[in-house]
């Protein structure tokens, strides 16, 4: 029997579990970059707009640091500059998780020990894993490049794009294949897959800020950290300007290096250990853990921490960069226009300032549906059940997990407003006025955060076995519609479908307290309804 024996039933086997998740993935990357082209195609419609934006993304240091280089003023260059970041974090994401879920989680749950029993080599598992989501890359990579096609950009310049995502993809699956060797839970595999992640963003936005300008002014040459990441390899590919393909040998070069590695390391261990020791804990519990709450705190707590510095971070680097607004937007009518649109406000810099909180209400609506989520993985993993043979019923577990995750959501959106309010504060002068103020400000979207996590235990408690598609599918839309709603021309009925929708565009306007009150009324009939479910049905169902 050869190491990869079974790997053809692992791959169907994994396609069948993962049917909804990839269909999603496939669908819902294309429709988000044809969106994006769409709303860049009317920001920037004339050459003055996109010479406007090439010069000011060259010359500023945050617009480096976020997008990393234009190259050109074609609608293209500014469409795949302004809409990498977001698609290369989703694809990394989603690629570390799929491998992380049928490699580690299977070792940790017990499956693939039930799928050792039968006739299955030592690398079938991490194999099957493999092919699904470096299959899935190029598909979505083929979908990415028919959307921005279909879009009006030319061929060449779409096909480069989509490979430079599609090559991110391909980076962080070889990545996950590693770290799943490496640590000996899904969560510490996922952890330093993250974190992976964070050094090559921090590796890219370094090299793009060292990088010297063009004669021209327009676009740079990223100095030599850039060529450390797998981030910053995209960058290099020069989508819709001077296209260098061999570049794509890279992210190849490191998925056959750590498919090597991770079968090496699959080979020196044993199944369900990592090769990192994990740290032992106290022989005696912690007072607060013989709750639920403190429990469910313990869980969440390690996670809640790397996206406190997250957000902190970048909600710091979005404040200061208020001092640079008004060049981003002074020669673009279109610019102030969208701002006006996302924020809400006739003031741009308070327009500016709702949009980011909005957007950052958004990105912990991801931490609410990951932390919620959890709790369905303990169910089907079969921790719930030691919990629940002791004197903890399971609509208090359930509900421990929804209090520490709210408490959470109102942290997080506590530290953007915060961290944005000092670093605008900082650059004009007013760091206590401003911090107070924008802390407001960010606390006015929880309510619209509380619906989301009604909808999913209301998912949890009614459809358990379509939570976690659904969930972040829910997640999606939301995100779409906030963000590219009133761009699109979507009439008002389906942006009403958002709960963000409904939240005061604080500090552009003022506070008003009805939308608030309704919502958090629409958030409790939620969860009451998802609790009501999840107490009458069975377990793991």
């Amino acid at each position: 029997m050869s190491a990869l024996t079974g790997t053809g039933s692992l791959t169907r086997l994994v396609l069948r579990r993962d049917r909804v998740t990839l269909g999603l993935w496939l669908l819902g990357l294309p429709l988000l970059a044809a969106s994006l082209a769409v709303s860049m195609a009317d920001l920037y419609s004339g050459d003055q707009e996109r010479t406007g934006y090439a010069t000011t993304a060259t010359s500023s240091l945050v617009a480096r640091v976020f997008n990393g280089p234009v190259h050109g003023t074609s609608l293209g260059a500014v469409v795949a500059t302004e809409s990498f970041l977001t698609l290369a974090v989703l694809t990394a994401l989603l690629s570390t998780f799929a491998v992380v879920r049928h490699t580690r989680q299977n070792e940790e749950t017990g499956r693939a020990e039930l799928l050792g029993s039968s006739v299955l080599g030592r690398h079938a598992l991490l194999t099957a894993a493999l092919l699904v989501v470096v299959g899935a890359n190029l598909l979505a990579a083929v979908g990415l490049a028919v959307a921005l096609v279909a879009a009006g950009l030319p061929v060449t310049g779409s096909v480069a794009a989509a490979a430079a995502i599609g090559a991110i993809g391909v980076s962080f699956t070889a990545v996950a294949a590693v770290t799943a060797q490496l640590a000996g839970t899904s969560r510490g595999a996922n952890a330093l897959a993250a974190a992976a992640l964070g050094a090559a963003f921090a590796l890219r936005a370094l090299g793009d800020v060292l990088g010297d300008a063009n004669p021209d002014g327009i676009g740079f040459t990223s100095a030599w950290p850039s060529w450390l990441s797998p981030m910053g390899w995209s960058g290099q590919l020069r989508a819709f300007g001077d296209e260098r393909w061999w570049v794509l040998l890279l992210p190849a070069g490191l998925l056959a290096v750590a498919v090597t590695v991770a079968y090496r390391l699959t080979d020196r261990r044993d199944l369900g250990a990592g090769l990192l020791a994990e740290r032992r804990g106290p022989a005696v519990a912690a007072t607060r853990m013989l709750s639920p709450v403190g429990l469910a705190w313990h869980l969440h707590r390690g996670t809640l921490l790397g996206w406190v510095v997250g957000i902190g971070l970048v909600g710091f680097a979005m404040g200061v960069a208020v001092d640079e607004f008004d060049d981003l937007i002074a020669e673009n009518a279109a610019a102030a226009e969208m701002i006006n649109q996302f924020g809400g406000g006739d003031v741009l810099v308070d327009a500016y300032l709702s949009a980011m909180l909005a957007i950052f209400a958004l990105t912990v609506g991801a931490y609410v549906v990951q932390a919620l989520l959890r709790a369905r993985t303990e169910e089907t993993d079969g921790i719930l059940e030691a919990v629940l043979a002791t004197s903890v019923n399971r609509i208090t577990w359930l509900g421990a997990h929804l209090l520490t995750t709210v408490l959470g959501a109102t942290g997080l959106v506590l530290v953007g407003g915060l961290s944005t309010g000092l670093g605008e504060g900082l650059a004009t002068g007013d760091p206590v006025g401003r911090t107070l103020a924008l802390a407001g400000a960010a606390l006015v979207r929880l309510p619209a955060l509380l619906v989301l996590a009604g909808v999913v235990v209301l998912l949890i408690g009614l459809l358990p076995r379509a939570a976690v598609p659904l969930s972040w599918a829910a997640l999606l839309l939301f995100l779409l519609l906030g963000q590219l709603g009133t761009v699109l021309d979507l009439p008002q009925q389906v942006l009403d479908l958002s709960p963000f929708t409904h939240v005061p565009a604080v500090p552009a306007t003022e506070v008003t307290a009805l939308p608030l009150v309704v919502l958090t009324t629409v958030a409790a009939v939620l969860v009451t309804a998802g609790l009501a479910g999840y107490r009458r049905r069975d377990l793991t169902t």
